[in-house]
C-alpha cells in the first residue's frame, strides 16, 4: 500500500467511524425523547420543554421532574454503564460472549446487596454500592478461575458456562433471600427486576461519581488492551504493562457493574450486545468500541424501558425484562458463531 493510498484509506475509516458516533448520538437523544415523551399519559414535546426551562407546578411538569427525567438519567446512567463494561470485559478476556450479567459479576453484586439489606440493614445507594463492589469483585475472580480450569487454559465457552453456572445459582439464592425477608421484599422486588422505576435524585448523586470514574479508568485502559488482545508477550514487546492494564480494567470493571447494579439491579445482556454492534461499525479498535459503547448501551436500555411501558398497558415491564427477551436470541447467535470459528 502505498502512502497515498494508506492516507486515503485511514481518512475514510476516520470520517466512517466520526459519522457514526454522531449517527449514534443522534439515536441516543431520539431515546431519551422518548423517555420523555412515552408513559400512561403521553406528554407532547413542547410541554417537557416548558417542564425543563420554565416550570409552572402542573400535573404534567411535576411527572416530567419527578419521574420521567430521573429516570432517563438514570437509564443513561446505568446503559453506558454496562456497555462499557461488557467491552471491556470481552478485551480482557478476549471472549466474545463475555458480558456482566452473563459472566456472573452482576448476579454476584445483587447477591451482595440482598444479604446486604436483609441481615445488615443496609439502605439506601450509599450503602449498597459497597456491597455492590465487593460482590462483584469476589464472582469476577470466582468465574475466572473457574473458565481456566483444565488443559488449554482461558476458553471462552468454559468461561461463559462457568458463568451462567454461577448466575443461575446466585440469582435462585438472591431471589430466596428476598422472598424470605419481608423487609428485602418490600425494598428490592422492583429492584431485582431491573427497573429504572422508583428511583429518585439521591441514586443518581450517588451513583454518578463512581461510574465517572469507572468510565475514565476505561478510556485509559482501551489503548493497552488493543495490544492484550494480540497475546501478552507480543503486548510486553510493544511496551504495554499487561498486569497493570488488567488491574485498570478490573477496577473499572468493580466500579462499573457494582454501581449499576446497585443503582437499578441487574439487567442482562446490554454488556454483550453493544460492544458487537460497535465492533462491527469501528472494527477491533478498543478505543472507539468503547465510545461507541458509551453512546449505544444506554440507547438500548431507554428504548428498552420504553417498550416496557407500551407491552401491557397500564402496568410495565421492567427494562431488564425487555432486554433478556432481546438478548438471548443474541448470545445463542454469538455462541453458535464462535462455535463454528473454533472448528
Amino acid at each position: 500500500m502505498t502512502a497515498g493510498s494508506s492516507y486515503e484509506y485511514h481518512t475514510h475509516v476516520g470520517v466512517r467511524r466520526w459519522s457514526g458516533w454522531l449517527l449514534a448520538v443522534i439515536v441516543l437523544v431520539s431515546a431519551c425523547i422518548l423517555s420523555l415523551v412515552v408513559g400512561v399519559k403521553h406528554i407532547p414535546i413542547t410541554e417537557i420543554i416548558s417542564a425543563l426551562w420554565d416550570p409552572d407546578g402542573s400535573p404534567d411538569d411535576l411527572v416530567i421532574s419527578e419521574y420521567r427525567l430521573p429516570r432517563t438519567l438514570l437509564g443513561l446512567l446505568a446503559g453506558s454503564a454496562l456497555g462499557v463494561a461488557g467491552c471491556l470485559m470481552q478485551g480482557l478476556t478476549r471472549n466474545p460472549l463475555a458480558d456482566p450479567g452473563l459472566l456472573g459479576i452482576n448476579a454476584g453484586a445483587a447477591f451482595a446487596i440482598a444479604i446486604a439489606v436483609a441481615y445488615l440493614g443496609a439502605d439506601g445507594i450509599s450503602s449498597y454500592v459497597w456491597f455492590g463492589f465487593a460482590g462483584a469483585a469476589v464472582v469476577s475472580v470466582m468465574v475466572y478461575r473457574l473458565g481456566t480450569v483444565g488443559r488449554g487454559g482461558t476458553d471462552p465457552i468454559r468461561l461463559t458456562l462457568a458463568g451462567v453456572a454461577v448466575t443461575a445459582v446466585l440469582t435462585g439464592v438472591t431471589k430466596g433471600l428476598i422472598l424470605l425477608n419481608s423487609t428485602a421484599f418490600d425494598k428490592m422486588r422492583q429492584w431485582d427486576a431491573g427497573a429504572l422505576t422508583g428511583r429518585g435524585y439521591d441514586v443518581l448523586a450517588g451513583a454518578t461519581p463512581f461510574i465517572v470514574v469507572g468510565l475514565i479508568l476505561a478510556f485509559v485502559a482501551a489503548r493497552s488492551l488493543n495490544a492484550v488482545a494480540l497475546g501478552d508477550d507480543l503486548a510486553r514487546a510493544l511496551g504495554v504493562h499487561v498486569n497493570r492494564t488488567r488491574a485498570c480494567t478490573a477496577l473499572a470493571l468493580i466500579l462499573l457493574c457494582g454501581t449499576a447494579t446497585a443503582a437499578v439491579g441487574p439487567i442482562t445482556f446490554v454488556g454483550l450486545a453493544v460492544p458487537h454492534i460497535a465492533r462491527w461499525i469501528v472494527g477491533p479498535d478498543n478505543r472507539w468500541i468503547v465510545a461507541y459503547s458509551l453512546v449505544l448501551a444506554p440507547a438500548l436500555v431507554l428504548f428498552a424501558d420504553v417498550v416496557g411501558r407500551l407491552a401491557i398497558p397500564p402496568d410495565e415491564l421492567s427494562a431488564g425484562v425487555v432486554t433478556a427477551f432481546l438478548g438471548a436470541p443474541v448470545l445463542i447467535w454469538l455462541a453458535r458463531r464462535s462455535e463454528m470459528r473454533q472448528s
